[in-house]
C-alpha cells in the first residue's frame, strides 16, 4: 500500500476564529489496543508502514494502545473523520486524552506525552497516491538488553516461528524447539549480517518483524483466508485470490483457478469406514489430477497421496474419524515448491472438522465413464490386446501397441517392459516387472487349418471399457497375405482397433496366429471384413528368439462356445501404452 501522508490546513473564512492557543491540551486518535507488548509492537510497525504519526502507549493492566497524534482536538476530529471514511482505521476508533496513557513504547525511545501541540501544517488530509513521499525516519533501535527484554515476552509458538523463518531463510539447521541457544543465536547473527544489521545475535523487535515479513512474503497475492464450508463440514485456510468455489460433486467440493496460477483445491467429505478410506485411496490414484509418480502411504485412519508430474504436483491428505472421511487435495503448478509447501503447511495446520459431511445427492453434474465425481480418469494414449505366452506372464502383442510409450501396463495394473520387437512381422514381447500367474497360457496349433474353417479372435475391442475381452467370429480365407506373404493369414472377420494383438483361435481354443492392426494395401482401404493375422510359424520364431519356448498341440478338439469364451478370456490381456 502506498504510504498515507497526512497534513492540515485551517481554512479561514470571515467568521472563523484564529488558530487556537498553543497551550491547548493534546489529544490522540486511538485505533487499536492489544493484550501483549509483542502484539502491540508488531501492530504499530504495521500501521507505521502506511500512516504517519503512529505511536504506542501502555494502558496499564497488561494492555497497550496504538494511537495517531498528537493533535489539537479539531485536527484529531478531522483525522478521525477522514480515515474512518476511507476505511484506513477501524470504525470504533476514538479520540483519547494524553492522561489515558502511561509510558510510550513506540517509536522506541520517544516520549510525546509531554510535548506541546504542533503548529498546523499547510495541506488538507490526503490519501495515498501522493507522488514520492519522504522516506519514513528510521526508528530508534533497541539495545541488545532491550531486545532481550522484548524477546522474553514472546510465546513459545512465536519463538518457534522465528526458528522456522531462520531455517527457511537458510541460516538455521537445528531443531525447532523454541530454545534460543548457541545455534539459534549464531543463525540470528548470520541473518543480521546478511541483512545489513549490527551483528549481535539478538534480534530486535524491528528485525524480528522484518524476518517474518520476508518469511511470509511467499503468500503475497494468494489472499489466504479461512473458508468455512458447511456443506462438507470443513473449515480451512485457502488461497482465495487464486481459487474460488465452483461446484459440489460428492465426495468433492471443487474450487477452481480464477487467474494465472493453474491451481485447484478439492475438499473431500463423506460418511465411511476403513473400507471407504481404502477405496478412495485406490480411486484417486486413477485420476488425471494425481500424476503416477510420487510418495504415497495408506494407514488405518489416514492416507497421503502425492502425485509429481512435469506440469503439476498434487497432494491429498485424508483422515478417518468417527465414521467420517474428510480431507483435501491441493493441485499446484510444478516448479513453485517453496510456495506450495508453505501453503500446504498452512492448509494442514488450519484444517478444522465442522459438523456433518457432504450429502451424496448434492450437486450431481455430468455423468461419464471417464469421470469420477467430475474428475477425469487417467487414460492411456493407446490400448490394444495381447495374450499370455508363458507361465511367468510374458505377453505377445503388436509392435504398434508399445511404440513410443513412457510406460506400458498389462491389464492396467502390472508394469511391463519390451524384451523383443520384430517390426517386419509387427509383433513384440512384453515381460511384466513382477512375475504373474496367468489362468491360461496360449497353446499354438501345429496342424495347418483348412480354408473356410471357423475361427475366433479374442480382444479388448473397446480398449478395456467393457472390462473383459470379447470374441469376434469369422473364417480363415487364405493362408497367405494379399501379396503372397507367407507369414500372414487372411481372415474374413470384422475386427476393431482394440482387437489388434489378440489371439486367433480355432474351435478347440488353440492359437492359429495373432491379429494384426488394420492396414492399407498400396494406399487402398481394405473392406471391413478383411483382417490379417501373423502365422504360428512366425510367432513361434519370435518367441524362441525372445527366450520363450511356446506350448504346442496337434489336437483338433471342438469345445462349446462357453468354454471357448472362458479359455480366450483367461488368455487375453489388455496392453496399455501411457505417456
Amino acid at each position: 500500500m502506498a504510504r498515507i501522508v497526512l497534513g492540515f490546513i485551517l481554512v479561514v473564512f470571515m467568521a472563523v476564529p484564529a488558530v487556537r492557543a498553543q497551550d491547548e491540551p493534546l489529544v490522540w486518535v486511538q485505533i487499536e489496543a492489544k493484550a501483549s507488548l509483542n502484539e502491540a509492537q508488531l501492530a504499530a510497525r504495521g500501521y507505521a508502514a502506511d500512516l504517519t504519526d503512529v505511536n504506542g502507549f501502555s494502558l496499564g493492566r497488561g494492555w497497550y494502545a496504538i494511537a495517531l497524534g498528537p493533535y489539537r482536538r479539531d485536527e484529531a476530529e478531522r483525522v478521525l473523520q477522514v480515515y474512518r471514511a476511507e476505511g484506513v482505521i477501524a470504525p470504533d476508533s476514538y479520540i483519547a486524552e494524553s492522561s489515558d496513557y502511561e509510558q510510550q513504547f513506540w517509536p522506541i525511545g520517544a516520549n510525546l506525552l509531554d510535548q506541546p501541540a504542533p503548529v498546523a501544517p499547510d495541506s488538507p488530509p490526503e490519501i495515498a497516491d501522493a507522488p514520492a513521499p519522504l522516506p519514513e525516519p528510521e526508528p530508534v533501535l533497541e539495545t541488545p538488553q532491550e531486545a532481550r527484554a522484548s524477546e522474553r515476552l514472546l510465546s513459545r509458538a512465536e519463538r518457534e516461528e522465528l526458528q522456522v523463518a531462520l531455517k527457511w531463510a537458510g541460516f538455521y539447521a537445528g531443531r525447532i524447539d523454541a530454545a534460543f541457544g548457541r545455534g539459534t543465536r549464531a543463525a540470528m547473527a548470520r541473518w543480521q549480517d546478511a541483512n545489513g544489521f549490527d551483528i549481535t545475535g539478538i534480534l530486535t523487535t524491528r528485525q524480528r518483524a522484518d524476518l517474518l515479513t520476508q518469511y511470509n512474503a511467499v503468500f503475497d497475492g494468494l489472499g489466504l483466508e479461512i473458508v468455512r464450508d458447511n456443506a462438507t463440514g470443513i473449515a480451512m485456510e485457502m488461497p482465495t485470490d487464486v481459487v474460488e468455489f465452483d461446484r459440489y460433486e460428492p465426495p468433492f467440493a471443487h474450487f477452481n483457478a480464477t487467474g494465472d496460477i493453474d491451481a485447484r483445491v478439492l475438499l473431500i467429505s463423506q460418511q465411511g469406514d476403513r473400507a471407504t478410506l481404502g477405496g478412495l485411496y485406490d480411486i484417486m490414484q486413477t485420476l488425471e489430477i494425481v500424476p503416477e509418480t510420487g510418495p504415497r502411504t495408506l494407514d488405518d485412519d489416514s492416507f497421503t497421496l502425492i502425485g509429481e508430474g512435469a506440469l503439476q504436483i498434487s497432494q491429498t491428505q485424508v483422515w478417518l474419524r468417527d465414521g467420517q472421511v474428510k480431507g483435501f487435495t491441493l493441485i499446484w503448478p510444478a516448479g513453485d515448491e517453496a510456495r506450495r509447501t508453505r501453503l500446504l503447511d498452512r492448509m494442514q495446520d488450519s484444517f478444522e472438522w465442522l459438523p456433518g459431511t457432504l450429502d451424496p445427492a448434492e450437486g450431481r453434474g455430468e455423468q461419464s465413464i471417464d469421470l469420477v465425481s467430475g474428475l477425469e480418469i487417467r487414460q492411456p494414449k493407446l490400448s490394444r490386446s495381447g495374450f499370455f505366452v508363458d507361465a511367468g506372464g510374458a505377453v505377445l502383442t503388436t509392435a504398434e501397441a508399445v511404440r513410443n510409450c513412457g510406460r506400458i501396463t498389462i491389464d492396467e495394473s502390472y508394469e511391463a517392459d519390451v524384451t523383443l520387437t520384430d517390426d517386419g512381422i509387427g509383433v513384440a514381447i512384453l515381460k511384466p516387472r513382477q512375475r504373474l500367474a496367468p489362468l491360461e497360457v496360449a497353446t499354438f496349433q501345429e496342424i495347418t487349418p483348412r480354408l473356410q474353417s471357423d475361427v475366433a479372435v479374442a480382444g479388448y475391442s473397446y480398449g478395456g471399457i467393457l472390462g473383459a475381452p470379447t470374441l469376434t467370429y469369422g473364417q480363415l480365407s487364405d493362408l497367405r497375405g494379399l501379396n503372397g506373404e507367407s507369414h500372414l493369414k487372411r481372415l474374413a472377420l470384422n475386427a476393431l482397433e482394440g482387437d489388434a494383438g489378440g489371439p486367433v483361435l480355432d474351435t478347440g481354443g488353440a492359437v492359429l496366429g495373432m491379429l494384426l492392426p488394420q492396414s492399407r494395401d498400396g494406399g487402398r482401404v481394405l473392406p471391413d471384413d478383411v483382417s490379417f493375422a501373423a502365422t504360428n510359424g512366425a510367432l513361434q520364431d519370435v518367441l524362441s528368439r525372445g527366450g520363450i519356448t511356446p506350448r504346442t498341440t496337434s489336437g483338433q478338439d471342438r469345445i462349446s462356445p462357453e468354454a471357448l469364451t472362458d479359455r480366450a478370456s483367461a488368455m487375453t490381456a489388455l496392453v496399455s501404452c501411457w505417456e
